[in-house]
């Protein structure tokens, strides 16, 4: 996904894409890390709440990229908009599914089994269908699960930019349809986390959010020389941590947070010393993807080959995974995802 507008790259979405993901490879390990203070496993156990933004701003970046030529193209630019996306997030998918199987067919010849590999599940796995409602729990690479919502709302997106035109709805209009989107998904979720039952629920929190950005990226648009708005939104956003904290739920305050953080960012990037373009925080942001898509198998292997005691990981060898999560996604990003993605969009 490239964050740009007319101006340039929007760095900080890019470079907070990385902090995200990063938050979810702790999410996974959080409970094996021996040692680790209470107050800090409590804290990555929220890691999956980074799908949630990831979903904002997909939305965000899609709509600033491809509404006007969607737009102006008609549904000719469709096929060339769906080949581009599929292009993006399929081939290293087939990359990480791949080694699941791979991991997978390892244990069955060494006479062991992992419920998490299901073999009659696999084709769904394939063609990224697993997360709409046609599993009841999720199997294989797990991450993948918000990458096979995501095909849906690319799927729904020219639908979506042909209905309507955010730039022509008043700003009070389409914050007030946010923030029925949002609800929506509240009420529609009745549980208090968002990442309750995923199989059912992940592809509504998917569009729900996705949509939401799209209004963000509108909003931004016409806001983005306002220095009001910058205020505005810190203040929304302190209200809105001071509601979590008092004890709103998660579900109600939560996407609200970070599509407000969300519009925060877009309005400060490209202001001097902003810590999420600095050019390391960048380039975890650049390599994202693969960080997401690569680290959940990375860790069951790893587990098996490095570790006697899943529950109590030395820091030593959490730090050696952490390692080889970064090499990992260096290598996928530099060796598969772009090489594929520039070979397809060739086509």
């Amino acid at each position: 996904m490239t964050t740009r507008a007319s101006a340039g790259e929007l760095r900080a979405l890019t470079g907070v894409r990385g902090i995200a993901a990063w938050f979810v490879v702790f999410y996974h390990i959080r409970l094996s890390i021996a040692g680790l203070p209470i107050a800090l496993r409590d804290v990555f156990a929220k890691g999956y709440l980074a799908v949630d933004f990831f979903f904002l701003l997909s939305g965000f970046v899609i709509w600033l990229t491809w509404n006007d030529r969607l737009r102006i193209g008609g549904m000719a630019g469709v096929p060339r908009f769906l080949q581009k996306r599929l292009a993006r997030i399929w081939p290293l998918h087939l990359v990480t599914l791949a080694g699941a199987i791979a991991l997978a067919l390892v244990l069955r010849a060494t006479g062991r089994d992992d419920p998490q590999f299901v073999f009659p599940e696999l084709p769904l796995h394939i063609v990224l269908l697993q997360n709409w409602g046609f599993t009841r729990h999720l199997a294989w690479n797990d991450p993948a699960w918000s990458i096979s919502a995501e095909i849906a709302a690319y799927l729904l997106f020219p639908v979506l930019v042909m209905a309507v035109d955010w730039r022509r709805v008043p700003s009070a209009a389409l914050l007030a349809l946010a923030g029925l989107l949002l609800l929506a998904l509240h009420l529609a979720i009745d549980s208090p986390t968002l990442g309750t039952d995923i199989p059912r629920y992940g592809l509504l929190r998917c569009l729900i959010e996705f949509t939401t950005g799209s209004i963000v990226c509108a909003l931004w648009l016409r806001w983005r020389t306002a220095r009001a708005a910058i205020g505005a939104a810190i203040s929304i956003a302190t209200a809105l941590i001071i509601m979590w904290i008092a004890g709103l739920p998660e579900t109600l305050v939560i996407p609200a947070l970070f599509a407000t953080l969300l519009l925060l960012l877009a309005l400060t990037s490209g202001r001097p010393h902003n810590p999420f373009e600095t050019r390391t925080i960048h380039f975890f942001g650049e390599i994202s993807y693969a960080t997401y898509l690569g680290h959940f198998i990375l860790w069951k292997a790893f587990k098996l080959a490095f570790v006697a005691d899943a529950n109590a990981v030395s820091p030593a060898k959490i730090a050696l995974y952490l390692g080889l999560v970064l090499l990992a996604s260096i290598a996928l990003y530099h060796l598969i995802e772009r090489p594929a993605q520039r070979w397809l969009n060739r086509r």
